[in-house]
């Protein structure tokens, strides 16, 4: 099986770049860089009212970064709906060492003590490329990623990467854009400022757990474990 450096994966991202395999069992990768690109602006998540009322009832227990192998291990298996993946064995080593370094990171969704679905994916400078995203309970994926939006809103990201464009996606919120624009405004999320050198204006400060230590949520601070009705106010603040 080919093995992948986590440096060289860090630079492919940062040039819009990333891995794939053919299969689960795949032994090598290759590289993409899709044409067009799904985005989702962190102030245009689509939050219905369905998915509004589960947030708010905590219809599942929400961790960060407590079971990253598990939530990837489960991105990676076959399901009705999906019966192969494009995670193989080298991209499920690399992303386990990227979180070993900080870099990459993963939202988990419980019913009591199952792990009922979530999201993993690589943070760099201001933005986030999601990876992969599952769900075992209805709705778990969509709770995950509301949770993800608003961990990025506080933590001062610019940009959330969702690799290609999906119905599932676009109900939620997520726009298409050409490769060009995707590059702009990757380069702003790693710079800080489009056009600006970061040597002359640094970035802004960025911080993935800035929502877990007391960040202001609906123009109140929040003290204690966030719940979701925390998470609906502030997908529902204005800008």
């Amino acid at each position: 099986m080919d093995q992948l450096d986590p440096q060289l994966v860090l630079g492919a991202y940062a040039v819009g770049v990333f891995p794939m395999a053919d299969a689960r069992e795949a032994r090598s990768v290759y590289w993409v860089e899709p044409r067009r690109r799904a985005v989702l602006p962190l102030d245009g998540f689509h939050l219905g009212r369905s998915l509004r009322r589960t947030l708010a009832a905590d219809r599942f227990r929400v961790t960060v970064d407590k079971a990253f192998p598990q939530v990837v291990a489960l991105c990676a298996q076959s399901a009705s709906d999906r019966p192969d993946t494009w995670i193989n064995g080298a991209i499920e080593q690399v992303f386990g060492q990227l979180h070993a370094q900080g870099f990459a990171h993963s939202i988990e969704c419980w019913d009591g003590d199952r792990l009922a679905g979530g999201l993993y994916g690589l943070a760099l400078g201001r933005a986030f490329f999601g990876e992969s995203m599952v769900s075992r309970a209805t709705d778990a994926s969509k709770v995950a990623l509301a949770w993800l939006v608003a961990r990025l809103r506080v933590g001062g990201y610019s940009l959330l990467d969702c690799q290609f464009q999906t119905a599932h996606l676009a109900s939620l919120g997520a726009k298409e854009v050409d490769r060009a624009d995707y590059l702009v405004a990757l380069s702003a999320a790693l710079t800080g400022f489009v056009g600006v050198s970061a040597a002359t204006a640094p970035a802004p400060p960025v911080d993935f757990f800035a929502l877990d230590g007391g960040a202001e949520v609906a123009s109140r601070s929040v003290s204690g474990p966030l719940t979701g009705k925390d998470i609906v106010q502030l997908l529902t603040q204005t800008s």
